[in-house]
């Protein structure tokens, strides 16, 4: 009896053992599988310590996910543009899910079914920043909240751009969007600082099949104009979150542009034709230009780092002879082949760079 005794103890003194070896090593396992970051609002977040299924609330955070690692991007905030043609099956079989942007209200139940490891929210400096991310953290509970800040400034895209990529774990691909980013930046300013003020093109940013939505100068959605050198000519108050100031003809007329950037195709078919836009500098001598759009805008909407292609393009708008040995095609060939993993075929750079050979 004595001896089946300590038999009996010998088991349970060993299964004691391997019991408490493995709780040391799920705690390890556990303290290893997350890690404390500040997030760019200055929170001290907890977040897994590999991402491998991310959201954001908003596009401008999303065409980011997307360009630096696609693979990790769980949604959606709307359908991309022309994806049929422009994305991989792969990406374009990634849900809509939504978010917070412009008029839309997001789902938190939406988003929480999906399972992320991380929610992204994408801010400015104005307004009570952390309130809106505390909100965001209390909704989506154990899913950790991520404040990513100037992901809608052209001008500051670097630093984003730069933390997207240590929290995906993706600092390589980050380095050469923040050089592509910079070299094209630095190009278009470089030249354009050179050109007198009374030289500087007067620009119309035309929204709306109508022509009479805009967005003036200090709007995230015109930016484009004042980084490109041009001047915008609306004199109206901003409309917050989704932007489109509501203006008349007769201010148009008043303002009177020499050159007028659209994204309406509606618009761009009629406006040579339309007699109240006849008078206009701009119609007269044939500088409407209606920019691309496929898979995402050039210019603005969502006003993210997609919009980095679009800086060469705006300033070849307004300054064809000062940018005439800028190679935009390869830029776009480069662009799309590195961001938007999509090899362009020669054809596909002609339709990019004439869409308004589709709005005819």
């Amino acid at each position: 009896m004595h001896k089946k005794f300590r038999y009996i103890l010998l088991i349970f003194i060993i299964l004691f053992a391997v019991y408490t070896s493995a709780c040391v090593d799920q705690k390890e396992v556990s303290a290893q599988s997350t890690r404390s970051i500040t997030d760019m609002a200055g929170r001290t977040v907890e977040i897994p310590a590999d991402v491998d299924k991310a959201i954001t609330t908003s596009p401008p955070a999303t065409m980011l996910i997307y360009m630096l690692a696609p693979e990790k991007l769980a949604g959606w905030n709307f359908m991309p543009q022309e994806s049929e043609t422009y994305l991989k099956p792969e990406y374009r079989a990634v849900p809509v899910i939504g978010g917070w942007f412009g008029k839309q209200d997001g789902n938190y139940e939406t988003i929480i079914s999906m399972g992320p490891d991380i929610i992204f929210e994408g801010y400015t400096s104005c307004g009570d920043v952390n309130s809106t991310i505390n909100e965001r953290q209390k909704k989506f509970g154990t899913i950790p909240v991520v404040g990513i800040e100037a992901t809608t400034d052209a001008t500051a895209y670097e630093e984003p751009i730069r933390f997207m990529g240590e929290i995906l774990g993706e600092n390589e691909r980050a380095g050469l969007l923040i050089s592509f980013y910079k070299e094209t930046l630095d190009t278009v300013t470089t030249k354009t600082s050179r050109i007198p003020e009374e030289e500087k093109k007067r620009v119309y940013y035309a929204e709306g099949p109508d022509g009479l939505l805009t967005d003036p100068k200090g709007s995230a959605h015109s930016q484009l104009i004042e980084v490109c050198g041009g001047i915008n000519v609306a004199q109206c108050p901003i409309e917050q979150g989704y932007g489109r100031s509501e203006v008349s003809i007769e201010q148009v007329l008043q303002w009177d542009p020499e050159v007028i950037i659209t994204g309406d195709r509606n618009f761009y078919k009629n406006v040579y034709e339309d007699p109240l836009w006849q008078d206009i500098t701009a119609v007269k001598n044939d500088e409407v230009y209606l920019f691309p759009d496929a898979p995402f805008c050039w210019f603005d909407r969502p006003p993210g780092v997609n919009r980095i292609i679009g800086i060469p393009w705006t300033a070849k708008v307004l300054y064809p002879q000062e940018f005439s040995d800028l190679d935009l095609r390869g830029n776009v060939k480069e662009f799309y082949s590195e961001f938007y993993h999509y090899e362009l075929s020669e054809d596909e750079i002609d339709d990019l760079l004439d869409p308004a050979s589709g709005a005819n």
